[in-house]
């Protein structure tokens, strides 16, 4: 079986792209299904119900978020309602939604997990822990694919080994530069420390350079926008087989509008 997972969709920008790319991603490498992370996709900060519907209509077959989770005010009381997918895992046990799902598709099922990395970002529970406690509530028998939403390359990595044959793949978000370290580690489990974006790629990780440069160049505070022109969607497929629940590879992808000259 194969499975593409796709890095942060950037407003509008990566929703054009992905509506565009992703059904024919499947069908030309035979994917048998996607899971998408959507938390940048409204705006560049959260989601709503309704453009989680649009990410599935384009193809999805599930939707990881991460810091930005509660970016639209809205979402808190929408989240409930959104079948497949998964806000980060290891938030407080009294926040709305959930940290994991199965999917169940034609010929598999599989689990889906989100947890957000602790270093540089937001306080959170212990992901390692929140693993540990998560992975005893899924069924043994399926593949379980984690989408690690964390700033510190050393957390993704560490993480990956300490999951290391528990579940079918390891993959990072949040950075929004695609990593060259896609391996299997040692007990079938893939890895890669980050996917990527889909969105502008002008741009300082999806957003508007002039305001980005300003930040850098005054320390002024400038209000991000999400960017415009030629987009990018990167991710990567996951061939794995759904009896042992162990990968055989991680194929990085990266699908790219050409820059106008």
């Amino acid at each position: 079986m194969k499975l593409l997972m796709i890095g942060d969709v950037v407003g509008g920008p990566g929703r054009r792209i992905l509506q565009r790319e992703l059904k024919q991603l499947k069908a030309e490498r035979g994917i048998d299904a996607a899971i998408v992370n959507g938390e940048n996709c409204a705006a560049g900060s959260g989601i709503t119900a309704a453009l989680a519907k649009e990410i599935f209509e384009a193809g999805a077959d599930a939707i990881t978020l991460g810091d930005h989770t509660w970016g639209q005010k809205e979402f808190a009381g929408q989240i409930g309602g959104v079948d497949r997918l998964v806000r980060p895992a290891n938030y407080a046990a009294e926040c709305p939604g959930k940290g994991w799902c199965l999917v169940t598709m034609p010929t598999f099922r599989f689990a889906v997990v989100n947890v957000q990395g602790q270093v540089f970002m937001n306080p959170v529970e212990n992901p390692f822990k929140t693993m540990d406690r998560v992975l005893a509530e899924i069924p043994k028998d399926v593949p379980v694919f984690v989408d690690f939403h964390a700033e510190a390359t050393s957390e993704k990595i560490t993480l990956g080994y300490y999951l290391d044959g528990r579940v079918t793949a390891v993959v990072g978000t949040h950075t929004h530069v695609q990593t060259s370290d896609a391996l299997v580690l040692p007990k079938g489990t893939a890895y890669l420390t980050d996917l990527g974006m889909t969105g502008p790629y002008v741009s300082s990780i999806g957003r508007d350079l002039k305001p980005v440069t300003k930040k850098f160049v005054t320390g002024m505070p400038s209000r991000f926008e999400v960017a415009e022109g030629p987009c990018v969607l990167e991710g990567a497929v996951i061939t794995f087989d759904p009896s042992t629940k162990k990968a055989s590879s991680l194929e990085p992808i990266r699908v790219r509008d050409p820059l106008a000259v």
